[in-house]
């Protein structure tokens, strides 16, 4: 063996031990906490897993009351036989419930969804609000119940949201550890909810903590997998949609119907969206128009279901039967697209009448009833080149949520893992893929990310658009008297002109001042009793840049660790 190779051996050995010697002091230090917060992880699952559970048993059992029916799979069927007041009263007696409660215990009467528990992620440490928190979660079990047209998933990650603030605030966690510990009670939450451990994990990481971090990945699937485990003690090792084969792609000529079919769900999501901001903003403008209290307006969105569900029974709760019927090819051209007109007007009017649930329930039906009316357009038009229509219902369950969610891949996981059909990934990948390329593009991102910038919470943009708004001025200026600060007298001749800002404004209201006047820095000022405006610090531009750069660092660390 020549010299050479005995020095490569050495020097190869030497850092195999280093290797090892670092291993086992990362082990000593670091491993104890961290197994430690796998078990942490576990609980909040488990936790997360059961109420998931007991949500959607309590829904099944108040439907059932509500509707006198035993079986919550054929509500729609058993609703047509009922009497026309029944149908209508219920929603009505189900919206004043959820009024009054919004109204008792938050403080703008709006229901909390998942788009909270992103804002909760993004800006406050992953923590959610308590009590608003549980009072949506009541009221969107009302809601469910008594025939609101939306779904279970947004109550539920929430709710979860809720478990898992609660444990970071008892156990002082940190901004990572607390979107850590949000991220695991989701994914437990979500995939309890659909036996959906895969796209549970992944609705976490995509959606809610919008990043794929190493360090998230292996505590967030042990919570997916503890809230699998809970769904399946109950339900068994089932899907959600107990359906046939739909067939198999016609070798390749029929993928540009799929990607038209993508186009087309693109659009069908973006009107479902818009749709309900606009009933939003409507509803907004006749409350504040006719003064009515707040408590009222789910009692008249309620009555508005009602009359609508006595001709279409099938807009009532989460929508299965429907669903199925579409991906079963059970339904004519005509109906299937009657039915998504009439499901999109009432899932409107549900969440613009501020009665609570999530929207993914709803994107799923009426992207299967959009499918299945394009997919017989397309095989009675090509019959010798075209595969079942009822594939094309698939295509279409997943392209309408997905876009609805802007949430590609765990929405074609989830679409896999609720047929249980993992043949037909090629069409939904095809039409997923256009659908999110189109709605995103449309509006900022997702649904979610679309309320949040109707609230001024730019999210959408990522983080160079919103810590801006994380930081006070009054946490990054120089105090009055500091050497290296302005003097109070050239502080009150710029507070003078106008030029100032409060202590408790962000860095998002006081950037502009440094580019509108072109100075080197600002006062920063609290105002006295009398309304006088006392200068208390300085702001400099370079300090705020700082700040920021520090955010950002920060924030980019955690995402690639």
């Amino acid at each position: 063996m020549t010299q050479s190779t005995r020095t490569v051996l050495r020097n190869q050995f030497n850092q195999a031990i280093a290797a090892l010697k670092d291993a086992w002091r990362v082990l000593r230090h670091r491993g104890p906490s961290q197994v430690q917060f796998w078990f942490i992880a576990l609980a909040i699952g488990i936790v997360a897993g059961f109420m998931a559970l007991g949500f959607r048993k309590a829904i099944a059992a108040l439907q059932a009351y509500f509707y006198d029916t035993n079986d919550i799979l054929l509500l729609h069927s058993h609703a047509e036989k009922l009497p026309w007041f029944l149908i209508l009263i219920t929603p009505i007696i189900g919206g004043l419930i959820v009024g009054i409660i919004l109204h008792k215990f938050t403080d703008d009467g709006r229901v909390r969804s998942v788009a909270d528990v992103i804002e909760g992620a993004a800006i406050t440490d992953g923590r959610v609000e308590g009590k608003a928190g549980i009072a949506s979660f009541f009221a969107s079990l009302i809601t469910l119940s008594s025939g609101g047209s939306t779904g279970r998933e947004g109550p539920v990650v929430h709710m979860a949201g809720v478990i898992s603030t609660w444990v970071s605030n008892r156990i002082h966690a940190d901004g990572i550890t607390g979107r850590d510990l949000l991220g695991c009670a989701v994914a437990a939450a979500v995939s309890a909810s659909f036996n959906a451990p895969i796209a549970g994990a992944l609705f976490a990481l995509e959606v809610v903590l919008r990043h794929f971090a190493v360090h998230a990945f292996a505590p967030i699937v042990i919570a997916s997998v503890a809230g699998t485990v809970i769904n399946r003690l109950e339900y068994g090792d089932v899907t959600e949609f107990t359906l046939e084969t739909p067939g198999s792609l016609q070798f390749y000529v029929e993928l540009p119907a799929f990607l038209i079919l993508g186009l087309i769900c693109g659009l069908v999501a973006l009107l479902l969206m818009r749709s309900i901001f606009f009933a939003e903003d409507i509803g907004t403008h006749v409350q504040n128009r006719l003064s009515l209290p707040r408590w009222l307006r789910p009692a008249i969105s309620g009555a508005m279901l009602g009359l609508l569900a006595i001709w279409f029974p099938h807009i009532i709760g989460v929508g299965y039967e429907t669903t199925i019927r579409a991906l079963t090819g059970d339904l004519v051209l005509t109906t299937a697209i009657l039915f998504a007109v009439m499901k999109t007007v009432a899932v409107a009017i549900t969440m613009g009448g501020r009665m609570g649930g999530g929207v993914f329930s709803p994107a799923l039906m009426i992207g299967a009833l959009t499918g299945l009316a394009f997919g017989l357009i397309a095989t009675g038009l090509l019959p010798d080149v075209s595969g079942t229509h009822t594939l094309y219902a698939f295509a279409g369950m997943g392209a309408v949520a997905a876009a609805v969610l802007g949430a590609p891949i765990s929405t074609t996981l989830i679409v896999f893992e609720l047929t249980g059909d993992w043949q037909i990934g090629l069409a939904v990948m095809v039409s997923v893929s256009m659908s999110t390329a189109l709605a995103s593009r449309l509006v900022d991102r997702s649904f979610f990310l679309t309320q949040l910038e109707r609230r001024n919470v730019h999210l959408a943009a990522g983080p160079q658009a919103y810590l801006l708004a994380m930081l006070r001025a009054g946490a990054v200026m120089r105090p009055m008297g500091d050497p290296r600060a302005l003097s109070k007298e050239d502080a009150l001749e710029l507070i003078a002109q106008g030029l100032c800002v409060e202590a408790s404004a962000t860095l998002e209201a006081a950037m502009p001042y440094f580019d509108r006047a072109d100075i080197p820095c600002i006062p920063v000022v609290v105002k006295a009793e009398d309304g006088a405006e006392d200068p208390v610090g300085v702001l400099y531009h370079i300090d705020a840049l700082k700040a920021y750069n520090r955010a950002l660092a920060a924030t980019a660390a955690e995402e690639h660790s």
